[in-house]
């Protein structure tokens, strides 16, 4: 039960200390590089044709999209 308690109070005091960090550098949260976005890909397959596995997933989110009611 002793390293139990020690091993949460040692996570709280690293957390409080992040919090603090956080705190005093006043900056926002950010993402890390912009995704493929910052690469000029627009879509994770970057293929002039698609594949078959990449065909049936377009026709299924197809129909889905025909078929749903709102």
């Amino acid at each position: 039960m002793e390293v139990f308690i020690f091993t949460f109070i040692i996570l709280i005091v690293v957390v409080a200390a992040m919090a603090i960090g956080y705190m005093v550098q006043r900056k926002t949260i950010a993402g890390s590089c912009g995704g493929l976005g910052a690469l000029g890909i627009e879509k994770a397959c970057d293929c002039d044709t698609p594949c078959e596995k990449r065909k049936e997933r377009m026709k299924k989110e197809q129909e889905w999209q025909q078929n749903k009611i709102i």
